[in-house]
């Protein structure tokens, strides 16, 4: 089951929330909790009051452990600016805007989904014929590009020039 917490106008810009956020997904709740309590972060006391809300709403209305929630979501999105002036030089103003965001945490009980093992690179398997992107094409290159090399062709390659033939 699913429990919801939203935090609606925040005072804090959305692109800074979300580093907080970003950082709390996927993890259990009591967990989020202490990540959130060490961080110097404005935004991670406004995510934080959120979480507690969720988990306050997932004891109370879903009858949920606390013990087997995970932050399923938690995403921020952009809230309306408040726009203000400040008096420039010479009668001129400049803008200053005040950002709001929406703060919305999802927690389940529900266990996540394990991740695959990423499959490890061989070590040593290099290519090593003449294509663009193996260490022995690029020296290949070079070589050819100086003219100490012929290529396989027997033609030149694009960056070297034909010797002039001699006329008698």
């Amino acid at each position: 089951m699913q429990v919801t917490s939203t935090y609606r106008f925040a005072r804090v810009s959305a692109f800074k929330a979300r580093d907080v956020t970003r950082a709390i997904q996927g993890r259990s709740a009591s967990d989020a909790l202490d990540l959130l309590a060490f961080s110097p972060k404005k935004a991670a006391a406004l995510v934080q009051k959120t979480l507690k809300s969720a988990i306050a709403n997932a004891e109370n209305n879903a009858e949920l452990k606390v013990d087997t929630l995970l932050v399923k979501e938690a995403v921020v999105g952009e809230g309306p600016t408040l726009k203000r002036f400040r008096a420039r030089a010479r009668g001129g103003a400049s803008p200053i805007l005040k950002r709001t965001s929406h703060i919305r945490i999802v927690l389940s009980d529900e266990l996540a989904p394990k991740a695959q093992p990423e499959k490890a690179k061989k070590k040593g398997a290099k290519k090593r014929d003449g294509s663009p992107k193996s260490a022995a094409g690029r020296s290949r290159r070079k070589a050819e590009a100086a003219g100490t090399v012929k290529s396989d062709a027997g033609a030149a390659s694009p960056g070297t020039a034909k010797p002039a033939e001699q006329k008698d």
